[in-house]
């Protein structure tokens, strides 16, 4: 009778080791899985806030008290510039349409009756943009300037590339950072749209086809104040005459920048002044860039 006793005693403590082992494992099992639950998800949120955060399109605006570019004094009074543009996912390529509209006027002659004529600066630009690295990008855009274009005597029609019409041309650009600092960039015209040709001898037309390259390189910078200093020259390799210049190639655009943010209150403004100076039509400007959004 002991011994029988003895043995259940002994069975039934080795089935009870056997629960509590079989429990341990069991909560060890479901641990693992809660934490690997717990792990997936917080994953899948992680992918779905990346999911959320990239935003195809995007637009821009901007407040100027002028509007230079290359060298030129496109506007010389306050104007008013947005974009519109979209990215892609991997951020490589960009497609986009700028436009500016002048504040104030500018007077242009009316070819027909010799008179003055008062219009606002008009633009709307076509640009798309592929990086192919951090480094290295090009660009493509269409310049379409139609300011004056009726009040001067012409007929506007947006998409003409006429070569004596005088307000679209196409750009092809190229950059390429050598350092995080320093910027290579170069843009050619082509079609000789909007005058970058010259009169031949015997009244032809021979395309330009000019190149513009720019040195810019930030040499300070300290908190959110950043200095850079930048010069550009152009020049064609058919014609005397450039886009550019009147009788040959010349440096055009020499300055520098300083980029800031202003705060107010809770808004955060960028802002960039630039000093430039053009040799070949003996020109300085002091311009000031409000970023609104």
């Amino acid at each position: 009778m002991r011994l029988l006793l003895l043995n259940a005693k002994r069975a039934t403590s080795c089935v009870s080791g056997k629960s509590q082992k079989l429990r341990n494992l069991s909560f060890r099992i479901t641990l693992f899985c809660s934490l690997l639950l717990s792990l997936t998800l917080a994953s899948a949120q992680d992918d779905m806030e990346k999911e959320d955060d990239y935003k195809p399109f995007n637009a821009g605006g901007h407040l100027k008290n002028m509007h230079i570019w290359h060298g030129f004094v496109v506007h010389p009074g306050a104007m008013f510039a947005t974009n519109l543009e979209y990215n892609s996912r991997n951020e490589k390529f960009t497609f986009g349409v700028w436009g500016g509209a002048g504040l104030t006027t500018v007077d242009v002659i009316n070819k027909n009756t010799g008179e003055a004529a008062s219009a606002h600066y008009q633009e709307f630009s076509i640009y798309t943009v592929y990086r192919f690295s951090d480094k290295f990008f090009a660009e493509a855009v269409t310049h379409n300037n139609y300011t004056g274009v009726e009040e001067r005597g012409d007929k506007l029609r947006y998409w003409s590339y006429d070569k004596t019409q005088g307000y679209n041309f196409v750009d092809i650009n190229f950059g390429y950072n050598v350092t995080p600092n320093t910027l290579l960039y170069l843009a050619t015209i082509v079609a000789g749209g909007s005058g970058d040709y010259e009169t031949q001898a015997d009244g032809s037309l021979k395309d330009s086809w000019t190149h513009y390259f720019e040195i810019k390189s930030k040499v300070w910078e300290k908190d959110d104040y950043k200095l850079s200093l930048f010069a550009g020259g152009a020049w064609s390799f058919l014609t005397d005459k450039t886009f550019y210049t009147e009788d040959k190639g010349n440096v055009i655009n020499v300055g520098m920048a300083l980029s800031k943010t202003v705060n107010i209150g809770n808004y955060k403004m960028p802002v960039e002044v630039t000093a430039m100076w053009n040799p070949e039509k003996q020109k300085t400007v002091l311009s000031l860039d409000l970023t609104l959004f």
